[in-house]
């Protein structure tokens, strides 16, 4: 999965599509490209034990981190080694989130050299919910709520984009998700093929491609370029 999404709903919109308090006290607004170290909505299970919608910054960092300039490196982690890996084992375990997305960006290479953005979102335009995982960083002049996002191999057309994908989670497994797990590699369920089938894989115009850029011209539909004139990364 690529550096990039776009989340523009309001945190009053997510807070009741997630069933969660709106903790984000107004920091949020929406962002059609939004890059590493961005903050951004996520919802996890609150000290008190209920859902909570609070800003996050995209790049974990881990407690032990000396400092925050290796955010963003660590803005995915792998679902084949989230469970073993030193820096995301332990909020795998115990701090797992969920991500609100409108779609996500991929690029593929053209024959000319430049690159092709596609925006994957839903054909329904409802809200992805992508897995995550979070911890918290600083001291106390500087903590901070952090978080990746967890990538599997893509499936599908989508495969056809990119060889990596997030990890999809429908409504049903929000709940378990967010709940204490002995053994959460079991949640780690592909998406169905007929949660994939209800992607749109949109190609979209070059200007998604600098962080400077944000609207929601970035998501507009372009001409399509067929898959055989292009190549993956």
């Amino acid at each position: 999965m690529c550096g990039r999404y776009a989340t523009t709903r309001s945190s009053g919109e997510l807070s009741a599509l997630f069933e969660s308090s709106d903790d984000t006290d107004g920091l949020l607004g929406p962002d059609h490209n939004v890059a590493p170290t961005d903050p951004v909505p996520l919802v996890r299970v609150s000290p008190e034990g209920h859902r909570s919608l609070c800003v996050g910054r995209w790049g974990l960092l881990p407690h032990w981190s000396r400092s925050a300039a290796g955010a963003a490196r660590m803005i995915n982690a792998r679902a084949e080694t989230v469970a073993t890996s030193r820096a995301y084992a332990g909020s795998f375990s115990r701090r797992r989130c969920l991500v609100p997305a409108d779609g996500w960006y991929e690029w593929v290479r053209r024959p000319d050299g430049g690159r092709q953005a596609y925006y994957m979102t839903p054909r329904d335009g409802s809200v992805l919910a992508l897995a995550g995982i979070w911890s918290v960083w600083g001291s106390d002049a500087d903590t901070r709520l952090t978080f990746s996002v967890l990538t599997t191999a893509a499936l599908g057309d989508l495969a056809e984009v990119h060889d990596r994908m997030p990890v999809l989670l429908p409504p049903e497994r929000w709940s378990s998700w967010l709940a204490p797990s002995d053994e959460p590699e079991r949640l780690l369920v592909p998406a169905s093929a007929e949660r994939l089938a209800g992607l749109e894989i949109r190609p979209v115009g070059a200007a998604v491609g600098d962080v400077r850029n944000d609207g929601p011209h970035l998501t507009a539909r372009v001409p399509a370029v067929t898959p055989q004139e292009l190549t993956l990364f």
